[in-house]
């Protein structure tokens, strides 16, 4: 196609739009995210691989259209960020991709890793983590391997938050919770500890537990407790465990967030009586 061809077609009000230099629309109106999504890859060049939300986004988790879709190019590669296309050059090209019709995407880890070195807000952070992590959707290990290899860069609340999830924290609120266990200077409890009783039993799993005082932590959360049935089987661990002699407490993430004071009160209290009794029968270990 000559030039003149392609200006014809791209003339105001012609059948053709301009998504990015090398990369039109042979259609009008607005352009979905998929062709956007087409368009950034043909302007970042061959090899190119759909990183952070983008890729989060086609693996489902995900449900919003990022504003701006980063890219991934190799290193060597002359190209610079434009309009929404966020060009992030990069020695290390994902070795394995997710292809999606033409397109091609970072596998879950590594479009975490990218996403979250992009994010300044700590809660977010911990609630793309965890949430990838609590789903099943992205191994522990593989973060991990990806904070280890990847840039150092903009990598510090992503360190800070898998150093969370590895101590046993699968939400925002029970990181929210651990923060502000370690402001008061509390004892730092077990998170997420499957207890038995003395025959091997197991009594419940704990979100928070404290061995010595046999005091256990609940952080009762509505975004981890979807539905009536799963709250109902938060108050009958809470009985179960009452009847081993544990004392549980039970906190909201509202709670924790804006009541602070009363909240380490009532753990300190909790540590307290527990302490000054003999120490439970009841053997804990993380879990897995």
């Amino acid at each position: 196609m000559t030039r003149d061809a392609l200006m014809h077609r791209l003339r105001p009000g012609g059948p053709w739009q301009r998504l990015l230099p090398g990369a039109y629309l042979a259609v009008t109106g607005t352009p979905t995210f998929d062709q956007k999504e087409m368009a950034a890859l043909l302007y970042a060049g061959p090899r190119s691989v759909l990183t952070g939300r983008a890729a989060l986004r086609v693996q489902g988790l995900s449900n919003v259209a990022p504003g701006v879709i980063d890219v991934l190019v190799p290193a060597s590669r002359q190209c610079r960020s434009l309009a929404f296309a966020a060009i992030h050059r990069t020695t290390r090209m994902p070795a394995e991709v997710i292809g999606v019709g033409s397109r091609s995407y970072a596998r879950v880890p590594r479009a975490i890793a990218d996403t979250a070195r992009g994010m300044a807000d700590l809660r977010e952070v911990r609630a793309l983590v965890a949430g990838a992590v609590q789903q099943g959707q992205c191994p522990l290990g593989m973060l991990l391997h990806e904070l280890e290899h990847g840039p150092v860069s903009g990598a510090a609340l992503l360190r800070q938050v898998l150093a969370e999830v590895a101590e046993g924290v699968r939400s925002v609120a029970e990181a929210d919770f651990m923060d502000l266990i370690k402001r008061a200077r509390l004892p730092v409890p077990l998170f997420n500890a499957r207890l038995y009783d003395p025959d091997g039993s197991l009594i419940a799993m704990a979100d928070a537990w404290w061995p010595r005082s046999g005091v256990a932590a609940e952080v009762d959360s509505r975004e981890w407790h979807l539905s009536p049935a799963d709250w109902e089987r938060t108050r009958r661990r809470h009985a179960q465990m009452s009847r081993h002699g544990i004392i549980v407490l039970h906190f909201s993430p509202r709670e924790i967030r804006t009541d602070s004071a009363a909240v380490i009160t009532a753990i300190a209290g909790a540590l307290k009586a527990g302490s000054a009794r003999p120490a439970l029968p009841v053997t804990a270990r993380r879990a897995s």
